[in-house]
């Protein structure tokens, strides 16, 4: 075993405790959370060690760093999640090798999804990312668009072709009436889901958590959380 993949090996169990400890606390099974690890800014080899440590679901945020790693590791069974903002430009290129989006937060890029989804013969699962830093109508910093914006965006989901609505995403915000108050922000995109759900039952995916607050995420009834440095390390700086 190389030093890195015992690195890797005791930051997983680690996070691995964490989860299953969160869940025991909220009274949830442990099979009702998948962990996804960030990977960003980390080598291919990275994604080779994780996925023999048991990984099976990865994420990426930026396009230029995903791609050539996704058909670095090709041969691989991962799950492959985008979940930066993505510009039309670079859709094509995602769908290449993303199985889930993420971040999808306005109609201009819900057609350009679904456009070269059918081209590329891909059928991808789709979550709505929730800015809850967003005035009504806008967009919040950090990309996601304000919850009463969801349903207009889930009706044009539900009607493009090669495109599967799976539920919703959001990030902690950093400012707002949610700023630090992670738990009070992914209570809130559960009341989202629940009202999703309503409607549109097979749309029960809710990513939210990272490493810092994954916990408040599981408590919370999320069934994805993103987790990178808890994982991976600190992140190099990007040059």
């Amino acid at each position: 075993m190389t030093d890195r993949t015992a690195e890797l090996a005791e930051n997983l169990a680690r996070v691995e405790e964490r989860i299953a400890a969160a869940c025991a606390a909220a009274g949830r099974p442990r099979e009702e959370v998948t962990l996804i690890v960030v990977t960003k800014t980390y080598p291919a080899s990275d994604v080779r060690i994780l996925h023999g440590l048991g990984v099976r679901n990865v994420a990426e945020n930026r396009d230029q760093d995903a791609a050539p790693k996704a058909a670095a590791c090709a041969d691989l069974d991962l799950t492959w999640h985008f979940v930066g903002q993505l510009q039309t430009n670079k859709v094509r290129s995602v769908v290449g090798y993303a199985d889930v989006v993420q971040s999808v937060d306005r109609l201009k890029l819900v057609s350009s999804l679904s456009a070269a989804a059918e081209r590329a013969g891909r059928e991808l699962d789709c979550l709505i990312q929730v800015a809850l830093d967003a005035e009504a109508g806008g967009r919040g910093d950090r990309g996601g668009v304000s919850p009463d914006g969801v349903e207009e965006l889930a009706a044009v989901l539900d009607e493009a072709p090669g495109l599967r609505l799976g539920g919703l995403m959001t990030v902690a915000p950093l400012v707002g009436e949610y700023a630090g108050r992670q738990r009070a922000a992914f209570d809130r995109l559960m009341d989202l889901s629940t009202a999703l759900r309503a409607t549109r039952p097979a749309a029960n995916m809710v990513s939210a958590g990272m490493s810092a607050d994954l916990e408040d995420a599981v408590a919370a009834g999320a069934t994805h959380v993103r987790v990178g440095t808890a994982v991976l390390g600190v992140r190099p700086k990007l040059g």
